[in-house]
């Protein structure tokens, strides 16, 4: 038998702290500051069993997030499959930018909505707005559907099916918010990690530079947003100047970038005139 401390430590030959503390975590059915107060608890068999069948999974290079078919995101956990984009820290600070600029009953559209976390996170925390959710996926739809009634927000969601633009009509919005899409087809970061294992579809639009879906969003935001409405959206580490240039074109005003914590440009956005 081992202890709890001996465990993490083989797993840490292997993975990152922080991924062997969750996957620790889920097995033993604690959170990560039980583990460190308690180092010297002895794990059963049936639990050193579990830990090690995952510990085999991640170092054949499966995401920690689909193993263990959740995420944490803004504080609340998320379910995931590899059908969505793993939710990243980052992200939250496209969450941040919305929720300083949505007005308490403001109506907002969250394009390609994933596993949700960005439509049910702004729908737990500004609980009388209207918020409205697309994708292209219906296994993604089903998915945030999910999400969204673990956290009790189920009835001020709308999902609807399509890409883009397309199923909204001529609908106007007070916000509109969207993690696309964004990395350049060649990019050998699509080959390494745990991006492997997401749905390429989620990660690169299969443009050269990565931006033809920001194009898009960009490009027909201001017929679906209500006057003075914010577009703000999430692009790559060296994609800031790009996003301003296509939002300066596209006539918005106000422009504005956020860099997530790790001081990297993440967000850019604007308001339509």
């Amino acid at each position: 038998m081992q202890t709890v401390k001996a465990v993490l430590e083989d797993l840490m030959a292997s993975m990152d702290r922080i991924d062997a503390q969750v996957i620790m975590a889920e097995v033993l059915g604690v959170n990560r500051a039980w583990i460190a107060a308690n180092p010297m608890r002895v794990l059963s068999e049936s639990e050193d069993a579990k830990i090690e069948m995952l510990a085999v999974q991640r170092a054949m290079g499966r995401p920690v997030a689909y193993l263990l078919n959740r995420r944490e995101f803004y504080g609340r956990d998320f379910v995931v499959s590899p059908a969505v984009l793993i939710p990243r820290p980052e992200t939250e600070t496209l969450v941040e930018a919305a929720l300083a600029r949505l007005a308490p009953r403001a109506s907002c559209l969250d394009l390609g909505t994933g596993s949700g976390a960005i439509a049910v996170t702004i729908a737990c925390q500004r609980p009388e707005a209207r918020v409205t959710a697309a994708d292209r996926s219906a296994a993604a739809l089903e998915l945030a559907a999910r999400n969204a009634a673990a956290h009790g927000c189920a009835a001020r969601i709308e999902f609807v099916l399509g890409s883009w633009y397309e199923p909204l009509g001529g609908r106007r919005f007070d916000a509109i918010v969207s993690n696309p899409p964004y990395v350049a087809a060649n990019d050998p970061h699509l080959g390494r990690g745990d991006v492997r294992f997401e749905p390429p579809e989620a990660l690169t639009d299969g443009s050269a530079d990565g931006l033809d879906s920001i194009r898009a969003i960009v490009g027909g935001a201001s017929e679906h947003l209500a006057p003075g409405g914010w577009l703000l959206f999430e692009h790559g580490y060296d994609q800031a100047q790009a996003a301003r240039a296509l939002l300066e074109a596209a006539g918005f005003r106000d422009l504005i970038s956020h860099a997530d914590l790790a001081g990297i440009p993440r967000v850019a956005g604007g308001r339509v005139r």
